[in-house]
């Protein structure tokens, strides 16, 4: 997509771009007999992304740290949708003890599981470490749906095999993964406040994430599953995600009006790679505004991406001790 496709909306091959909401992009599809998780699903395109597939037919289980939005998300898609299936489950991703917290629950309601949306993100943090000692922008993007993706995936590959329909994931990444250290990631200094960037910080949690879901969909594919793995870059927003760095947002508002998204359009292309047929058996891509692009080269190494899953394994080892 180039410049003038983002600024004018001018869709492209799929027929959406940068102007489609996520009710556009999935006008007329069925999702009845689809159950979805959502994390971070109580504000901003989360809380949109949930919206829009209750819309459609889904049983949305909205999974948020606050308890209290979360909540009020439930009761206004319910007020405008009083047919709409939405649960509310507690999830800090910060806390790899309350990822399987949220497995166990999620796991005794005894549902099916098609639909992953790993959206639930902090940006722009102080240097800070999570409860695992893990740096935190790396601990939430990352690491946390790193440990959730893995806990849930046995349930979705029996919810296919009894279903036959294809399960899928989307990991939301950003834009900034072009933006990451140096290296990529600082798999030897990962939790030093030495050099700590937050930009940087947040663009390798962001890199990290396409790199999560190009060696799950490769290793899903190795297998022979029928769950596509797919990563999105949603379009600058204004979130709560800005609300470390709320001058700089504005500054960077000023500049690039006309890149900037609504809420409805920031959630479309995650509702397009969830929803859409056209998507059927499309697995480790990048898309951005409905439209496959092609990642920075850290992005596509297949060996970074390995050597991530060796390392976020062991971290979530270490860090249940």
């Amino acid at each position: 997509m180039g410049i003038f496709s983002l600024a004018t909306g001018w869709p492209g091959p799929s027929g959406f771009g940068s102007a489609s909401t996520a009710e556009q992009v999935t006008d007329g599809i069925d999702a009845s007999n689809l159950t979805a998780i959502v994390t971070g699903g109580a504000s901003g395109i989360g809380a949109e992304t949930a919206r829009v597939l209750a819309l459609r037919g889904a049983h949305v289980i909205i999974a948020a740290r606050n308890m209290e939005a979360a909540n009020d998300t439930k009761q206004h898609i319910l007020k405008s949708n009083p047919a709409a299936r939405v649960d509310v489950l507690k999830l800090d991703l910060s806390s790899l003890k309350s990822v399987r917290a949220l497995v166990d629950k999620f796991t005794s309601m005894d549902l099916p599981l098609n639909i992953l949306i790993n959206n639930a993100g902090v940006m722009f943090c102080p240097y800070q470490l999570s409860e695992d000692g893990i740096e935190m922008h790396f601990a939430t993007n990352h690491l946390g749906h790193f440990l959730l993706t893995n806990l849930l995936l046995e349930k979705m590959k029996s919810t296919e095999r009894k279903t036959g329909i294809e399960g899928r994931i989307v990991n939301l990444s950003s834009i900034a993964h072009l933006r990451s250290y140096d290296e990529g990631i600082r798999f030897d200094n990962l939790n030093d406040n030495d050099g700590y960037s937050d930009k940087r910080a947040y663009g390798q949690s962001k890199l990290a994430n396409i790199l999560h879901a190009n060696e799950l969909s490769r290793r899903l594919q190795e297998e022979g599953s029928n769950i596509t793995v797919n990563s999105v870059h949603p379009g600058l927003i204004v979130t709560a995600l800005w609300r470390h760095s709320f001058l700089l947002m504005s500054v960077l508002k000023l500049f690039t009006y006309i890149f900037w998204k609504n809420v409805p359009q920031g959630a479309a292309t995650t509702c397009y790679i969830a929803l859409h047929p056209s998507l059927k058996g499309v697995t480790g891509k990048y898309f951005l505004d409905c439209n496959e692009e092609k990642p920075g080269e850290m992005a596509r190494e297949g060996t970074l991406g390995k050597r991530l899953w060796d390392f976020s394994e062991k971290l979530v080892k270490s860090a249940s001790k």
